[in-house]
């Protein structure tokens, strides 16, 4: 005869199983979009990608970069922190190449010393390989990727899906949650989001995405929201859609629907409004992409959006 249990000992049940439930929500409920409590923070960052074509290996001698208008990652943090911005964020391509832990770390305290948070880093990567020698070398770089966030503080790192290739779409789409569990299993124990980006190939519309982020099923894999890389027939509608499950936001200035040939400016306020109607909280990494001079642009689309987020 099985024994019941007394009223007491119900209780404490009970309330063990909520106070689990409180503890983590965000496992018990990985499939669904981010549960944030609280109103909606937005925090400005620069994605270093905004400078690309200012960037030199950061071991050269500081006066050679000045007087060639070339920076550094160390002088890219200087700018963030002179900018007011809350976070930095350090694009992988623009790292030396060899990069040890000593590197990292020395980064991780120049901007510590400015006051600036290293809101992430980001790899460019194909998960879309079939098994084998070229899926266990993207699934190690990417692994990689997520020490140096580590090491670093960074609590995110961008990675992209993949192409479809010469095979089915659903077959690509399979390895790519493949490698992205994988991947998201040694993230969650470093402590680093993964955030997949709206990056063309199998992941140039929005349910797509969103189905992988579900399927991959970690409370620590989400989506990096690019703003300006769907080229849909509703730009904002697809942005709308993926802002539950946004771990990052790259915020472009620039925006082309479909059927449309050149880029137009981004509706700022509305990409705002967005963030906000999901209670977005994070970062938003300005993403310079337009064919204007970043050094003269830059600090007046980071004062629009102080005002916007402000308001």
């Amino acid at each position: 005869m099985k024994k019941s249990l007394s009223r007491r000992q119900f209780v404490n049940f009970s309330g063990s199983l909520a106070a689990a439930a409180t503890l983590t929500p965000s496992i018990l409920h990985a499939m669904s979009p981010f549960s944030r409590p609280g109103k909606p923070r937005l925090s400005t960052s620069i994605a270093a990608y905004s400078f690309r074509e200012y960037f030199v290996d950061s071991t050269r001698r500081r006066q050679e970069i000045i007087s060639e208008q070339h920076i550094s990652l160390f002088d890219f943090i200087d700018y963030c922190a002179d900018q007011g911005c809350a976070g930095t964020e350090l694009t992988g391509y623009y790292f030396p190449k060899g990069i040890d832990g000593n590197f990292l770390l020395r980064i991780k305290r120049h901007a510590f010393l400015r006051g600036v948070a290293i809101s992430g880093t980001a790899v460019g990567n194909t998960f879309t390989h079939a098994p084998g020698e070229k899926r266990a070398e993207q699934l190690a770089y990417v692994n990689r990727w997520i020490d140096h966030a580590s090491i670093m503080g960074a609590p995110h790192l961008r990675v992209f899906a993949g192409n479809q290739g010469n095979q089915p779409f659903e077959t690509a789409k399979k390895h790519c949650i493949e490698g992205l569990q994988e991947c998201g299993k040694y993230a969650a124990k470093k402590g680093v989001f993964l955030g997949i980006e709206n990056h063309g190939g199998i992941v140039a519309e929005a349910d797509p995405l969103i189905s992988i982020v579900q399927a991959v099923d970690n409370p620590w894999v989400g989506i990096n929201l690019d703003t300006g890389n769907f080229h849909t027939d509703d730009v904002y509608g697809d942005i709308a859609k993926c802002a539950p499950y946004a771990v990052n936001v790259q915020l472009k200035v620039e925006v082309r629907p479909r059927g449309q040939k050149r880029k137009s400016k981004a509706d700022l306020g509305r990409l705002i409004r967005i963030l906000k109607n999901a209670n977005y909280q994070g970062y938003v990494a300005l993403e310079h992409e337009a064919a204007e001079d970043p050094w003269k642009t830059i600090p007046v689309y980071l004062a629009e959006l102080d005002r916007l987020i402000q308001g």
